[in-house]
């Protein structure tokens, strides 16, 4: 569920007047993560990288109060809670889009995600939760990218994290993601903070 809050009542009060008019308001942050971890744990237990990734996206920014305020059409919305968007590519040769509900049970969440996106695969037909603040990903996994600089279109405000194929070293794998923000919903100190705890999630989980 969403609901219209009054931007002053809130701590981005200042930032929503100046970020909600700017003509380009969003921020790229670019950080090199080693994903060691998250690969071990993907080849022993059997699961997708690109799902335990999502899933520690979703349990790094659900502790993050600013994920879930989100500028939309020059108002302020507060959602009650996260899903994260996943890109697939259909029978048809197109793209469709899930949302996948963050949960903190990985188990949950990997089953959840296994079924959209075979789902939506298959039909051809998106399957999106409107009263969710969603985080977007995108993952290029043809090529090595070090950096993925999303467009602004002024429609899509959410949070977007993009990513392209992981490089294995002798000792580590690391992974260059991109974290692109909307500049009245967060600051560079709550988008730094995300981007650590995503870093302490991969090495814990």
């Amino acid at each position: 569920m969403k609901q219209e809050i009054n931007p002053k009542d809130t701590n981005r009060a200042i930032a929503f007047e100046l970020w909600t008019k700017s003509p380009m308001p969003m921020v790229t942050f670019t950080k090199t993560f080693d994903v060691t971890r998250l690969r071990k744990v993907s080849r022993k237990r059997g699961m997708k990288f690109n799902m335990l990734l999502c899933w520690c996206i979703g349990k790094a920014a659900s502790g993050i109060p600013e994920f879930y305020m989100l500028p939309q059409d020059g108002k302020l919305y507060r959602y009650d809670h996260m899903a994260i968007n996943v890109i697939v590519d259909n029978i048809k040769g197109g793209l469709s889009f899930c949302d996948v509900a963050v949960c903190d049970d990985l188990e949950a969440f990997n089953a959840n995600y296994l079924h959209l996106t075979d789902t939506i695969c298959h039909t051809c037909q998106d399957m999106l939760d409107p009263e969710a603040v969603i985080v977007g990903t995108s993952a290029v996994t043809g090529t090595e990218l070090d950096s993925i600089v999303n467009q602004y279109s002024g429609i899509f405000n959410n949070p977007f994290v993009a990513w392209g194929r992981y490089h294995k070293g002798w000792f580590k794998t690391t992974l260059s993601l991109s974290f692109q923000f909307h500049h009245a919903q967060m600051d560079g100190s709550h988008a730094a903070r995300f981007l650590e705890e995503l870093q302490r999630v991969m090495n814990t989980i």
